[in-house]
């Protein structure tokens, strides 16, 4: 892995623009970070997709864009599916554009109005000639073996959650009682087998483990909570936000760092295919263990068995509980896999960055990833939404399949690639 210069970065704060990556602003130059504002708009903006949803598209977006860009390299790197024979020259935005293109065309045809204006606005910006087809070609080249690779994949199934009444067992949780996202559990994974990772499975409900973590979740992440501080508060309603605050880091290092397009496609690749493996994963384990959410369990712990737990029938979270099991967490399943995933790419863990959050209307700033990891694994118990052992389980899991992940996929260049802006 190539590690970049340990240089102090200058901390971006991301603005409302950012946030919303449809507004008439001026796109930045690197053609990887334009179509991943475009892939934003398309995945979340218009299609709200949910951030498991989103975690298989952007992933199959930037793995077809890395993998044009690391062909009209010269291949530096192993590919992620192919590597489609170019030319000297061939034109590398019209590659990027080509491939997120067409690879967003194929997730979201009902928006393919408005994406080919994109697509052909990019274009336009590159002189007409060989160049610009030979990029052209490979990135058709690797869309098609991303869609090829895609196709039936087990995405947006009629798989539902395992549903009981017993103490412990997992029910449809208030406001919307819905059943949601059951299919990430068996959908084809991008890279290794997820069914290979274990988790050890929610403390018993009689145990002190168990009570000490729902009563923790009871006092910190009730919507009425007085022991909660505001910042505790302002940092669950950040985390929370579906429009992940993830998507604009990933972006901010990519600019802060200075990367050419290359790195940027490599590093967004590492991350979308680790985190969606990740997500396989993390959802196989909640299917398996089934376990109830605090909104459930609060009001029950009459039933629990558990001396140490009372039940409070008013109880209410934070946030919005989403419509799966509680054990392990998501969020942290993911946004561990994230940090692996940057972590590894650069080669350090003191990066400085920060983002915005529609959600809570605030901009929070951070000077390392395990920094923000530590918070994460917190704020999930500060939104009511998860015990703090779903959360570090979620953890632990998510970077170990990210690294496995990583080495699978992502080994070291065969060459060093060090073009400048490389």
């Amino acid at each position: 892995m190539t590690v970049l210069s340990a240089t102090v970065p200058v901390v971006f704060t991301a603005t409302a623009a950012e946030a919303r990556p449809d507004a008439a602003t001026k796109p930045p130059p690197n053609a990887v970070i334009t179509w991943n504002l475009y892939a934003q708009t398309a995945v979340y903006e218009v299609a709200r997709q949910s951030p498991s949803a989103a975690a298989r598209s952007f992933a199959i977006v930037q793995g077809a864009v890395y993998d044009a860009v690391n062909a009209i390299a010269g291949t530096p790197y192993k590919p992620y599916l192919i590597a489609p024979r170019g030319r000297p020259g061939d034109s590398t935005p019209a590659a990027v554009a080509t491939a997120a293109y067409r690879a967003l065309v194929w997730l979201f045809p009902a928006q393919s109005d408005s994406l080919r204006t994109r697509y052909e606005e990019s274009l336009a910006a590159i002189p007409d000639g060989p160049s610009e087809h030979g990029g052209i070609a490979v990135g058709q080249a690797t869309a098609t073996a991303m869609i090829n690779a895609r196709r039936n994949d087990g995405a947006f199934s009629d798989a539902t959650w395992p549903v009981g009444t017993a103490p412990g067992q997992w029910r449809p949780t208030p406001p919307g009682f819905l059943q949601v996202g059951a299919w990430f559990a068996t959908l084809k994974p991008f890279v290794i087998d997820p069914g290979h990772y274990r988790t050890p499975g929610p403390p018993a409900l009689s145990s002190a483990a168990y009570a000490r973590d729902l009563n923790e979740v009871k006092a910190l992440g009730s919507a009425t909570s007085t022991t909660r501080t505001p910042d505790q508060t302002e940092a669950a309603i950040w985390w929370d936000d579906p429009r992940l605050v993830e998507w604009s880091i990933k972006r901010q290092l990519a600019t802060t760092h200075r990367l050419g397009t290359l790195r940027t496609a490599r590093m967004f690749a590492m991350v979308d295919l680790a985190t969606a493996d990740t997500l396989i994963a993390c959802y196989q384990e909640k299917k398996h263990w089934s376990f109830w959410r605090p909104v459930t369990a609060i009001p029950l712990a009459d039933t629990d068995g558990n001396p140490a737990t009372d039940a409070d029938p008013a109880w209410t979270p934070l946030r919005i509980t989403a419509p799966s099991p509680e054990y392990p967490s998501g969020h942290t399943c993911y946004t561990a896999a994230t940090t692996t995933a940057l972590r590894e790419f650069f080669g350090r863990d003191d990066l400085s960055f920060s983002a915005h959050s529609t959600d809570s209307g605030t901009t929070r700033h951070y000077h390392s990833l395990s920094q923000a990891m530590a918070e994460l694994d917190q704020a999930r118990t500060w939104a009511g939404v998860h015990y703090r052992f779903a959360s570090m389980d979620g953890h632990r899991l998510g970077t170990t399949v990210a690294r496995d992940v990583l080495n699978h996929a992502f080994g070291p260049a065969a060459t060093d690639p060090k073009k400048p802006g490389e």
